[in-house]
């Protein structure tokens, strides 16, 4: 089962990810992943509100995992996970003029635990549904990316704990 919810992306493994640009809650201008590129880096990707909302289940579990242990581990923080996180609702088309209103309203309401790991994206979609195969606008695309800025790892979809233990797996087979 593991191998099933994996495999569906494994086109994109091994190609680069293209420059992401975008701005986070905090105001900080980022293009992914050459602005984060000292660690591995994991990002998920929507262009529409029911893969926002798919995308929104993978915030906790992927903050539990990889984000606060770090931030708690004190003595034991070399036996944490080391990676850039970030969420991207991507503003496209129509829906760009509505960007800087969903990003005031994401400040006001996000999780203050994430507000350093969200990055909104306002331009064209064609590149990125040809580069990364986002075929799905229902669903969202998770993809780890190295320090070299190649996709070692892809799926999408809804959150399952068997999609984060399989990241999870990769993730830790890399530091092995």
């Amino acid at each position: 089962m593991l191998l099933l919810c994996c495999t569906a992306l494994q086109a994109q493994v091994g190609q680069a990810f293209p420059a992401l640009p975008g701005i986070t809650l905090t105001d900080e201008e980022l293009t992914l992943p050459a602005d984060k590129n000292d660690k591995y880096l994991l990002v998920g990707l929507a262009y529409s509100k029911k893969a926002e909302v798919y995308l929104d289940e993978w915030f906790s579990p992927v903050y539990e995992k990889f984000l606060a242990s770090r931030e708690s581990a004190g003595l034991f923080a070399s036996f944490t996970y080391d990676i850039h996180v970030y969420f991207v609702p991507m503003f496209t088309g129509v829906k760009k003029a509505a960007e800087k209103k969903a990003r005031k309203k994401a400040k006001e309401n996000a999780d203050p635990r994430l507000v350093n790991n969200i990055l909104f994206y306002k331009g064209s979609l064609k590149e990125y549904q040809a580069a990364l195969k986002l075929t799905d606008k229902e669903k969202p695309y998770i993809f780890l990316v190295n320090k070299e800025g190649q996709i070692v790892f892809a799926t999408s979809g809804a959150f399952h704990p068997r999609k984060l233990k399989a990241i999870e797996a990769f993730i830790n087979g890399l530091e092995d």
